[in-house]
């Protein structure tokens, strides 16, 4: 019997290899009916210098060879606002893809552990696609149904692998899904009416857009702060996710609450850009552009997903706070019925945010996929 070629891991480095990099999960996906190939041009961009993570991420990525086949990748990174935010020196693996192959997961990992341990962490958590506020989170339970637009998929056997090396759940990452028609319950209805004099909703005005980007910053960066693994969205990231929005959605999907003129919640909806890039591969050109916009503008996603939402910290837990979340949910609902969309996805929610989750279950919503950031001590 001839051995197998022996497994190398290799930093990045030239064109080749980044092609075989985003190469690889169309090979390993090739027979799984919901995956949904990334737009090759947006992966480009995730891993630019353009991306503005890298004002305070860096990172590192690698590939594992058998011989001259390509059969895992990983990334590793450090970013330097998770430590003043939480006091710990945690750090990060992510873009995990490889072969069914224990000695592949095992190099792989122990690479980026390695790097991690020689930039002072002491820690490990993943994956994380680069940070907290992109894809990230492995999926565990929900392989049956294509996933969202910015969320991510992967092989039943990628979670096994990671457990056998070490790694256990850090935290669960959830996502609901809604038909887009559904009704509150009366309980709600209540809470809604006792308060909804008080509120003012408005979508996002695309006239005034940087203002407007920087409310729906300042809303989310105060709602989130002190949760599970939280980092702040910096001003360039959320410029940039801002402009994205303004080319892919139409205002109402984005919504701000306001009392007596200050802005306290916000909600931000993504048609399921997954369903119009579906079948072009990754690929854009020749006519990929044509049928994306045609997609997005005229026939319109079935799906949206509510990709950011937020109530200040000082409403959180009383009856105010629940209407504000129910007000915006339910204004950019209205958008979503004006385009036809049938279902919403509202991910991700932490698996502790009971409170978050009660209102969503409340509107007839169910967990119908389940992702886990893993941890293992350096």
């Amino acid at each position: 019997m001839t051995p197998a070629p022996e497994l190398s891991i290799e930093p990045l480095s030239g064109k080749a290899a980044w092609r075989a990099f985003w190469a690889l999960p169309a090979r390993l996906y090739r027979h799984d009916p919901n995956w949904v190939a990334p737009l090759l041009i947006e992966r480009h961009e995730l891993l630019s210098a353009r991306n503005p993570v890298f004002e305070h991420l860096i990172l590192q990525t690698w590939l594992a060879r058998r011989g001259d086949a390509v059969v895992g990748r990983i990334s590793a990174q450090v970013d330097a606002l998770y430590a003043p935010t939480h006091g710990a020196r945690v750090g990060y693996f992510g873009l995990l893809e490889a072969d069914d192959d224990a000695e592949v997961f095992a190099a792989l990992l122990g690479t980026a552990e390695d790097w991690l341990r020689a930039q002072g962490m002491t820690e490990v958590r993943g994956p994380f696609n680069l940070s907290i506020n992109e894809e990230c989170g492995l999926l565990v339970d929900g392989f049956d149904a294509p996933p969202m637009v910015m969320m991510g998929h992967a092989l039943p056997y990628y979670a096994p692998r990671l457990e056998a090396l070490g790694y256990a759940k850090a935290k669960d990452l959830l996502a609901y899904i809604v038909d887009t028609d559904f009704t509150f319950s009366a309980a709600a209805l209540r809470v809604i009416e006792r308060e909804r004099d008080k509120v003012t909703l408005r979508p996002i005005d695309f006239r005034h857009l940087d203002r407007d980007i920087g409310i729906l910053r300042d809303i989310f960066n105060d709602a989130w702060a002190g949760n599970w693994g939280f980092v702040p969205f910096t001003e360039a990231e959320f410029k940039q996710l801002g402009y994205l929005v303004r080319w892919l959605v139409d205002p109402g999907f984005v919504q701000i609450a306001e009392i007596d003129g200050e802005p306290v919640a916000m909600i931000a909806v993504l048609p399921n850009l997954n369903e119009a890039i579906a079948d072009l591969r990754g690929r854009l050109l020749p006519f990929g552009w044509a049928k994306l916009l045609w997609r997005l503008k005229v026939r319109h996603p079935k799906g949206v997903r509510v990709a950011l939402m937020g109530v200040r910290q000082r409403l959180q837990r009383t009856r105010l706070g629940s209407a504000l979340a129910m007000l915006v949910i339910d204004a950019a609902r209205q958008t979503a019925l004006r385009c036809g969309a049938a279902q919403a996805e509202m991910s991700w929610i932490l698996e502790d945010n009971r409170g978050m989750c009660s209102i969503i279950e409340s509107l007839g919503s169910r967990c119908y996929k389940r992702y886990r950031i893993y941890g293992k001590p350096l």
